[in-house]
């Protein structure tokens, strides 16, 4: 499944590319470094709360079954929505910083931010459909375990780890992606 299947915005209008890259550019490691931008990736690990709200959500269903109706809330976003509408102090910068982003590393990240935001759409609609709390919470349970493997592997990718490995996880995001497909 695409971003654009799954209707994810593109991350940074063509148009603004250019103007924001220029911008991000020339801003020296010091400056992304206290805004909490990596200064090698210039990618910044606020982003991850996203999707770590939505998996903090998930932990909470199998407990407090009410919280389902809070996780089907939870909408897509992307990179720059994210930051347009937080209140991240330097969150214009970490827009700018985000244009210019080495291309093989912003394809892995896209690549693991589509896989988790297709698990969470795909177990955000299943929950829609059912009334049961057990059916509920097994969901959760599983899409959980899917997640923390790929909110872990963004991480990484976000501090500058070459597979975008953070620790000892060797989860093939792909292949569980295609066991929801299939399943």
């Amino acid at each position: 499944m695409t971003a654009a299947a799954l209707k994810i915005p593109p991350s940074a209008p063509p148009a603004a590319a250019g103007t924001t890259a220029a911008a991000a550019a020339s801003h020296c490691p010091r400056q992304l470094s206290a805004a909490n931008i990596n200064p090698q990736t210039r990618l910044a690990t606020d982003y991850l709360n996203h999707f770590n709200e939505a998996v903090m959500l998930l932990e909470m269903i199998p407990a407090m079954p009410e919280c389902a109706d809070d996780f089907i809330a939870w909408q897509p976003m992307s990179y720059c929505e994210h930051f347009r509408a937080s209140s991240f102090k330097e969150r214009d910068l970490a827009i700018a910083a985000y244009a210019t982003v080495d291309p093989q590393t912003r394809a892995r990240f896209d690549e693991l931010v589509t896989m988790m935001t297709s698990i969470l759409v795909m177990v955000r609609d299943a929950m829609q459909d059912v009334v049961h709390d057990d059916t509920r919470a097994r969901l959760a349970d599983q899409a959980t375990q899917w997640l923390k493997p790929l909110v872990a592997q963004t991480g990484g990718v976000i501090n500058g780890r070459p597979g975008g490995c953070d620790g000892d996880t060797d989860v093939e995001p792909q292949a569980d992606v295609d066991y929801i497909m299939t399943h």
